[in-house]
């Protein structure tokens, strides 16, 4: 009986034995999962933070348009026979304009035809544009902005609201030409000899010649002035088209 008590006795300590040494195997291979697991939780984490990119506005994609329109006006639109005419009239330098302020016009350097205008800081890139009338015509088509050059004086105006920005500007040349109008058709204040009839006659054709053409040239200005306003209505929000400047009137045929 002992000897079969002994064997029941260590075939028991053997299964609990196997029963203890099974245990830590299990508990290990249970904290590897576990920790692989943990480990592979941020990173899901990590990827799922990232937002997706949003889709342009309505506003966004019209501003982006807006600019490249504005860069390829500036850098496509070629300059034509006539409009190096009328940039070879433009004075360029400093002019002085009412209430102390000073507009500043000067040639883009290595773009033949274009200039930059400055007022107040602001800088405008103007070409010209060919008139009816002649009068020297500026114009920054992004911005609508304009700057007129007649005989007597200029004016930087907003083409696009028909307002004046800057007027009666007087660039040294202008103020040169108003004094010559001036002196020739009513003097400054000093007695000289009389002159002999054919002279004085050919002193008041040209006076009268030159006081016509200075009339007919503010007369231009006042009228693109005053017609700004509903070309701007009528014109859309790309660059303004040059407003025509009426011609002065012809003298009435002789019979």
């Amino acid at each position: 009986m002992r000897p079969a008590r002994l064997r029941l006795l260590s075939l028991f300590i053997t299964c609990g034995a196997a029963l203890l040494l099974g245990q830590p195997a299990q508990a290990a291979t249970a904290a590897a999962t576990t920790g692989a697991t943990a480990r592979a939780k941020p990173a899901t984490k990590t990827a799922a933070v990232r937002p997706a990119p949003k889709p342009a506005t309505q506003r966004q994609r019209l501003k982006s348009q807006a600019k490249g329109l504005a860069l390829a006006t500036e850098t496509v639109e070629a300059i034509s026979e006539g409009q190096l005419d009328v940039a070879s009239r433009v004075l360029t330098g400093a002019s002085d304009c009412e209430f102390n302020q000073q507009i500043s016009v000067q040639p883009l350097a290595g773009v033949p035809g274009y200039f930059t205008v400055s007022l107040k800081g602001k800088r405008y890139r103007m070409l010209p544009r060919e008139t009816a009338t002649g009068a020297v015509r500026l114009e920054d088509p992004g911005a609508g902005v304009v700057w007129l050059q007649i005989p007597t004086k200029s004016m930087l105006m907003n083409a696009r609201i028909g307002q004046r920005m800057v007027d009666n500007c007087l660039h040294s040349a202008q103020r040169i030409a108003v004094n010559a109008v001036v002196d020739a058709g009513q003097g400054i204040g000093i007695v000289t000899p009389a002159l002999p009839a054919a002279a004085s006659d050919a002193a008041s054709t040209a006076a009268a010649t030159a006081a016509s053409a200075v009339a007919a040239a503010t007369a231009a200005a006042d009228a693109v002035a005053a017609v700004a306003p509903a070309a701007a209505a009528a014109a859309s929000d790309a660059a303004p088209a040059a407003v025509p400047m009426p011609a002065a009137a012809s003298a009435p045929p002789t019979h």
